[in-house]
């Protein structure tokens, strides 16, 4: 073995720039973060061949006195921390020190500044060769500006292996939009190659915070968006979350901030999957804008170089605060609290700006109470089950029409009579609001389409309803609530089934074995690495009951609580809903499609089925008009 040694400052910072410095991205990303520590209200950026010839920070914040200059280029130097307690509870971005001297060991970095009641700027200058700091007078307005030369130009091997120009700037890009997502108080600018890219001004109000969040995640985005605001136990969210309707192939427009501070995290995402489970169509993903605000005491930011993960003291109240914040906002919305995003999406495609994906409606607690109170269970819960397959049905029959058009759809008799495709049923057309008159979110019917669609007209259009889709939703609803109200009953096996697991989580299960009891498992430790499954719920009796145990004991490992045993269950009942509601051929009269209109309205996530598609849109009048060229 060779003698031990110090490394040379050179050496140490370039190691260290291996870790920060990855991409010109992470160099704006560390610039721009230092100019909002210093309470920058404007930061402007200008790049040149994606970062590789130029990367230019100016800002407007309290800037670095003439002395401190020199210092700001070394290794774990800053003024963000002075000592232990002090990292315990950080609240600014940046608090290691070793950004800009990492930065300027592969670069060509000159640091320009002023403070306030100084009369003259100064600029330090060092080159990764010798690290020596020359320092000069400078003329520069209050605040700084950090230019970035020649990034990698001594380390040729870390420069080959950036992308093209176009690849780096849109990794530029993206961070400074996470960044002007983080500080809406502060206005970006961003330049590349001499053509202005993005410029955004101070957002103060809500208004003009949304135009910001459209601005950068589209305005299809804002237009589908549920806000959120909530507060509990010592913790903030807000921001936006889009309906289920407005998924996204991949996970591209999903941004969550602690502090101000980006990051990605397991438990958040878990808990963000968790609220959109049932509501989401097979492999999408769900877009949001969310903001967690807490005491910078109860979270640890210093658990990764690059500070992108974070690590909570208590994960398991945050993970249950994020899911019930959201599953509660997005069960809250109802269809004409979301009607303004179907118009403006409508009048977007009149516009020619291209096709938009269909509006959902959700339902919010008012409704959901009165459904709740209509539904009481007095009997086991196969019973309801079978009431609830057969709610749509023939109401008129004996030329009680008009009793039909009133009845409550939960007194209907059974049965539901098929009729051929195009057979002529006695109708009842509603009679249109006068102006000024309330009218129902969902109009009223006027058509059935194919034995598939309702036609319903409202003040906005048309609006098109996938009667199965709809139906299957508040089946659903009604069987999960229902269900809640029994609680999960348990049923013994006949033959116990025995599992080797590890000693973690044969640990782990005898910890949790209470949770385990109410969610209708009955699970003992044989052994070190041995456990027996003596019960499980009697709605889950045919499902494979060892995977079952091995999820949900690997999500108490993993989150420290599980919701399998929920999640299956709802699997399951929307399974049986999906095959008892109302088939595409079934003739409904006009009371019929009426009272399913109401029932959506008073359902919660009624805008789309169980399995995340959705189960209304609206056709508005100007769409319609510009189909037939009216008014040219």
């Amino acid at each position: 073995m060779p003698a031990i040694r110090l490394l040379s400052p050179r050496l140490a910072n370039q190691i260290a720039a291996g870790e920060v410095v990855e991409r010109p991205a992470s160099v704006v990303k560390e610039l721009v973060e230092n100019a909002l520590d210093a309470q920058a209200d404007r930061v402007e950026i200008e790049i040149e061949q994606g970062g590789v010839k130029l990367i230019r920070v100016r800002d407007t914040g309290t800037g670095i006195a003439e002395d401190d200059l020199p210092l700001a280029l070394s290794r774990h130097a800053t003024s963000k921390i002075m000592d232990l307690d002090d990292l315990e509870a950080v609240a600014s971005l940046g608090f290691r020190g070793e950004a800009l001297a990492s930065i300027s060991s592969v670069s060509r970095l000159a640091l320009t500044s002023r403070t306030e009641g100084c009369d003259a700027a100064s600029r330090v200058e060092v080159e990764g060769r010798d690290m020596d700091a020359r320092l000069s007078p400078a003329a520069h307005p209050v605040g700084t500006t950090v230019e970035v030369r020649d990034l990698f130009f001594n380390t040729p091997a870390r420069r080959k292996f950036l992308r093209t120009e176009k690849t780096e700037f849109g990794h530029i890009e993206e961070c400074v939009r996470r960044q002007a997502l983080a500080r809406f108080e502060t206005g970006f600018t961003l330049r590349h190659n001499q053509r202005a890219v993005q410029s955004l001004r101070p957002a103060m109000t809500p208004l003009d915070r949304e135009r910001r969040i459209g601005s950068l995640c589209g305005q299809q985005f804002i237009d589908n968006a549920v806000v959120i605001d909530a507060e509990a136990s010592g913790l903030r969210l807000w921001g936006w979350v889009a309906l289920p309707t407005f998924s996204r192939s991949q996970a591209d427009l999903q941004y969550f901030f602690v502090n101000s501070r980006v990051i990605r995290d397991r438990l958040v995402a878990h808990a963000v999957r968790q609220a959109y489970r049932d509501v989401l169509y097979n492999n999408r993903h769900p877009a949001f804008v969310l903001y967690l605000e807490l005491d910078p005491a109860n979270v640890d930011v210093n658990v990764h170089p690059t500070k992108h993960e974070v690590r909570f003291r208590d994960g398991r109240l945050v993970h249950d605060f994020i899911f019930r914040t959201l599953h509660r906002a997005l069960g809250e919305v109802k269809p004409q609290d979301h009607m303004h995003g179907a118009v403006a999406q409508s009048l977007t495609r009149e516009a020619g700006y291209g096709q938009s994906q269909p509006p959902g409606g959700l339902n919010g607690s008012d409704g959901g109470a009165s459904s709740r109170s209509a539904y009481v269970p007095e009997r086991p819960i196969a019973w309801q089950a079978q009431d609830q397959m057969a709610f749509y049905q023939s109401l008129n029959s004996g030329g009680g029409t008009q009793q039909a058009a009133t009845a409550p759809l939960e007194h209907a008799e059974l049965g539901v009579a098929e009729a051929p495709v195009g057979a002529s049923m006695p109708q009842v057309m509603p009679t249109p609001p006068q102006t000024g008159d309330e009218e129902p979110p969902l109009g009223y019917a006027i058509a059935q389409l194919h034995g598939i669609y309702i036609l319903a007209q409202s003040r906005q259009g048309m609006i098109v309803v996938d009667m199965h889709a709809a139906h299957e939703r508040i089946t659903y609803e009604r069987m999960k609530i229902a269900l809640e109200a029994q609680d999960l009953k348990s049923q013994p096996l006949l033959v116990p089934v025995t599992l080797a697991v590890s000693q973690r989580e044969a640990s782990v299960a005898e910890t949790h074995a209470e949770e385990l009891h109410a969610l209708g498992l009955q699970i003992e430790r044989m052994g070190p690495e041995t456990l027996v499954v003596r019960q499980i719920p009697a709605l889950l009796r045919g499902a494979d009951t060892e995977q079952l145990v091995r999820d949900v004991v690997s999500d108490l490992v993993e989150h420290g609580q599980s919701d399998r045993v929920r999640a299956v269950t709802n699997e399951l009942l929307g399974t049986m809903a999906c095959h008892g509601s109302v088939r595409a051929n079934r003739q409904l009269t006009i009371p019929e499609m009426n009272t399913l209109l109401r029932d959506m309205e008073a359902t919660e996530r009624s805008g789309q089925c169980n399995h995340g598609r959705p189960t209304w849109t609206l056709v508005t009048l100007g769409e319609l008009d510009k189909l037939f060229l009216r008014g040219r």
